[in-house]
């Protein structure tokens, strides 16, 4: 399909660029075939049955951003993916004036040299740290919470974006951007859920840098879907499909989760445990295999992320969704409100 088919005018005015508060009153707008609701996020108990299963994304996000200086140049640094321990494939400002063997100060006793450079522009760092652990510590240290370049700041991030920039249930460290639906859910929004009768569980998808990367092929067939790890363990695979076997919807929180979900899926929607990279890109006409439902906030115009969710409900009915977000002064983008897709499968142009 033709990207331009996936555009739509956005409101500067409509991009938020601070959270709701509590988290939790944010906006939700339920989306099924026979239309659309406003609701809040708080809400959201009403929406689920006692028997399904809602699958989050336990990532960590850490403090990706960098700023240093190779001899008096200022460098601007946004880790993309671990390659292993200290070594990170990175996206650099201005990548074309570094050089392999450069070195990148940030602090002192914290440096980095260069070690390889892409022809996409992508850099590759080895990190003067004896260890990850050492490694991260610096991080937590002189490193900044990578907010998109949407999310307007004067200078650098703002202390509280450590904490708004990631969910209650964050675990395991390793993205460089946040999946932005999880940070609706309070432990009260949580506790409800499970009162409910409806099953929890947790995967891990570190989303890299490649997520705000803007489409540059005319046609989606030219895109070439940027990788991040992930993993779906073997007990939360057997609970997932035990729930949905005894007829349970299976619910994701957020693309992430949906695109791990989908990656382990068999062809028969059973899941099998997943350990690895996934650079799966799901447009229209994708079969859907594990996913049921899908809790995401509004994305980009021409993003894969608005194509994934005009895979999941047509891409008629998601752009009718947006025009009714945007007109009705819904807040969009990572500290945005929140949509909650029941997948069609019918009339999906």
């Amino acid at each position: 399909m033709r990207v331009d088919e996936f555009d739509f005018v956005l409101p500067e005015a409509r991009i938020a660029t601070a959270p709701a508060s509590p988290r939790d009153a944010a906006r939700l707008l339920h989306v099924q075939a026979s239309g659309q609701k406003d609701l809040t996020v708080r809400d959201l108990p009403q929406l689920l049955r006692a028997g399904d299963v809602m699958v989050f994304n336990d990532t960590k996000v850490i403090p990706a951003r960098l700023y240093g200086l190779r001899d008096a140049v200022r460098v601007e640094i946004l880790l993309h993916k671990e390659i292993e321990a200290t070594r990170w494939q990175v996206f650099a400002k201005p990548a074309k004036r570094l050089r392999v063997g450069d070195q990148i100060v940030f602090a002192p006793g914290f440096s980095a040299i260069v070690e390889a450079k892409a022809e996409d522009g992508q850099v590759t760092l080895c990190f003067e740290a004896p260890s990850r652990d050492a490694f991260y510590r610096l991080l937590l240290d002189y490193g900044d919470i990578p907010l998109p370049p949407y999310i307007a700041r004067e200078g650098r991030a703002r202390p509280e974006d450590r904490e708004d920039y990631q969910t209650v249930y964050a675990r395991h460290e390793g993205s460089v951007a946040a999946p932005t639906a999880g940070l609706h859910f309070t432990d009260s929004l949580l506790e409800a859920i499970r009162a409910q009768g409806v099953q929890v569980e947790y995967l891990t998808l570190h989303v890299g840098g490649g997520t705000f990367l803007p489409v540059k092929a005319e046609d989606t067939s030219a895109h070439v879907m940027h990788s991040e790890w992930g993993r779906l363990p073997q007990d939360a695979a057997d609970r997932i499909n035990a729930a949905r076997a005894a007829g349970g919807r299976v619910i994701a929180v957020g693309t992430t989760s949906m695109r791990l979900l989908e990656t382990a899926a068999q062809d028969d929607g059973t899941l099998r445990p997943y350990l690895g990279d996934t650079a799966i890109f799901i447009t229209p006409g994708y079969r859907f295999k594990a996913v049921d439902c899908l809790m995401t906030n509004f994305h980009l115009p021409k993003s894969t992320l608005f194509m994934l969710v005009s895979a999941f409900c047509g891409l008629r009915r998601m752009k009718q969704a947006y025009a009714h977000a945007i007109d009705n002064h819904y807040r969009f983008y990572s500290y945005g409100d929140a949509s909650f897709l029941e997948r069609c499968i019918e009339d999906m142009a």
